[in-house]
């Protein structure tokens, strides 16, 4: 094994991590933003986040402006880390600088990690052309520029971590953390990390860090690293809780299913498939290109990689090193194939990974390793520096021509927000009951509506507004007819309704889940607060055990390490 890196290393790291981050944001300096498939979605849930920060909302549950300002429960069930990150940095930087920033960060840290794992086998100066590599692997370039998913950029900024995590704890490499326990609290940190990131990506983690354990099981012929992977997934499973549980249990609130509507199924985006759809076929097949791309550039990296492997003293860690990443390659590269339609059908929340060619996240882990390791070979050192490059420049110069560029897509969504009328929603967050699709574009807040719902002439009514934030509405109506109050916003099971503090149950609208509270003749108070639902009291007991169990782990580590010191 080789000596852990210095601070000296990791400045040097640092740099060429952040080198390589910021010529992948080149073309943005005169292209402006790459617009990809998801950075509505995402420029949209950062400003809605950091105006309920300025609400004093630390949390948001509800997106306040989706579905033009009717809202929907998107912050419950989409991971925060990233929303989170893009909403901070709006504090920093200006609002069209935000996507910028996000990236060069993001691919920094997918350096480092990179050059954390690399490291740990691997000579300095390998282990820094590796971190280069996975900061601009391909992969990254095609969530970079096309699909603008800044979410799973940061789970898979995260990936090689997850692997030395999972790698120390199963035994296959040495656990720097000097103790089971450490390494252990390591594993399910960085575990829950890249759950609260993105959920397809976390997805292929977890059959991927199975995979490992698994592996280590067989190849050490003990069970003893499934115990120790049992216990690791379930601290990181608790540490998500306050999360993953309000998600899991709340999906029969809205319409989830539509998130593997036409188009959004494996069925529909296995490697070259072709569709009904020309955009879709387009983009497929230069996804699927960048998937081979990959695929072939990892195994000719590994090719090299084990020439050098079999020489030396420390060839039997490297070897298996070597065997669980090439065979982890290969198995991600078959679930990207038609062929393997049936594991999609039955392996469990796999086909809510959508997207078949979204292993690259997880081959991008050996391809950067890999090309580390050939870098040690002193006669194919340069061919292979060459060929990275080729093949690097060449799928950005595919990808930048292939893309949408704008820059005023944050503009358009701030505008919208200005004039009260917000920006689309989600199918699959749409409250079960609704369509959205039916819900007006401008509305006012407050609308009157006659007592009988056949109809009839409008009460006269004098409405105030007393407060009206993401989560929490308060209207005073004083009419002397009794009437109906329609309110610009979808119902939803954690939403409280109460009439001068006595909770009533609200009506629908005809056509879609908008809320309708009926009061009486009279000043009556409506008062609409989103609570704390069960299960996300539940998650978050969970998740606080987890961090006591976290903290108990690292204080016994602590004394283990003290205690076995000179």
């Amino acid at each position: 094994m080789k000596a852990p890196a210095g601070f000296r290393e990791w400045l040097l790291a640092l740099g060429v991590s952040l080198g390589t981050a910021l010529l992948v944001i080149a073309p943005f300096f005169w292209l402006g933003n790459a617009s990809g498939h998801d950075f509505g979605f995402h420029a949209a849930s950062w400003l809605d986040a950091a105006g309920q920060w300025r609400e004093g909302i630390f949390f948001p549950r509800w997106t306040e402006w989706a579905n033009h300002g009717f809202g929907e429960p998107r912050f419950i069930f989409y991971p925060p880390l990233s929303w989170m990150l893009g909403a901070a940095l709006s504090f920093v930087v200006p609002w069209n600088a935000v996507p910028e920033v996000f990236i060069v960060i993001v691919q920094t840290l997918a350096g480092l990690c990179s050059f954390m794992l690399a490291r740990r086998f691997l000579a300095r100066s390998a282990a820094l052309f590796g971190a280069a590599c996975y900061a601009a692997n391909p992969y990254a370039l095609l969530v970079v520029y096309m699909r603008s998913d800044f979410a799973e950029q940061l789970a898979c900024a995260l990936m090689p971590l997850v692997v030395l995590a999972a790698l120390q704890l199963c035994g296959l490499a040495e656990n720097r953390h000097g103790s089971l326990s450490r390494a252990l609290a390591f594993f399910a940190v960085v575990f829950a990390a890249v759950w609260l990131s993105n959920a397809p990506a976390a997805v292929v983690t977890s059959y991927s860090v199975a995979f490992i354990f698994a592996w280590a099981a067989l190849v050490e012929k003990s069970l003893q690293p499934l115990w120790r992977a049992a216990g690791g997934l379930a601290l990181g499973f608790a540490l998500t809780s306050f999360y993953l549980l309000p998600a899991a249990y709340e999906q029969h609130w809205v319409n989830i299913s539509q998130v593997l509507s036409s188009g959004l199924q494996p069925a529909d985006n296995f490697l070259y498939t072709q569709g009904n759809d020309p955009e879709h076929n387009a983009f497929n097949w230069i996804a699927s290109s960048v998937a081979v791309l990959l695929l072939v550039m990892t195994g000719i990296a590994g090719i090299a990689a084990l020439q050098k492997t079999t020489q030396g003293q420390e060839s039997d860690d490297r070897k298996k090193l070597w065997r669980m990443l090439l065979v982890l390659c290969a198995a991600a590269a078959i679930l990207m194939v038609r062929q393997s339609a049936f594991l999609w059908l039955y392996l469990p929340k796999l086909r809510f990974v959508q997207f078949p060619w979204r292993w690259m996240a997880i081959v991008a882990v050996p391809y950067a390793y890999f090309s580390a390791a050939a870098m040690t070979r002193r006669r194919v050192r340069w061919i292979w520096c060459a060929l990275v490059l080729v093949a690097v420049c060449g799928t950005a110069t595919l990808l930048v021509k292939n893309t949408w560029w704008d820059s005023d897509d944050i503009p358009s969504l701030q505008d919208g927000i200005a004039n009260d009328q917000g920006f689309e929603g989600t199918d699959e967050y749409d409250p079960a009951g609704d369509d959205h699709t039916n819900l007006p574009e401008k509305s006012v807040r407050v609308q009157v509506l006659p007592a009988d719902e056949s109809g009839g002439k409008i009460p006269q009514a004098e409405i105030r507004i007393e407060r009206w934030t993401a989560e929490e509405r308060v209207v005073r109506v004083n009419s002397n007819e009794p009437l109906r109050v329609a309110l610009r916003l979808l119902d939803y099971p954690a939403w409280r309704v109460e009439v001068n503090r006595k909770p009533v149950a609200p009506e629908h609208a005809e056509n879609n889940g908008e809320m309708i509270v009926a009061v009486a003749p009279g000043i009556e108070r409506i008062t609409v607060r989103f609570v704390r639902t069960p299960d996300r009291t539940l998650g978050s007991a969970i998740s606080l055990l987890g961090v006591l169990t976290l903290l108990a782990l690292l204080n016994a580590g602590g004394v283990r390490l003290l205690s076995a010191s000179p």
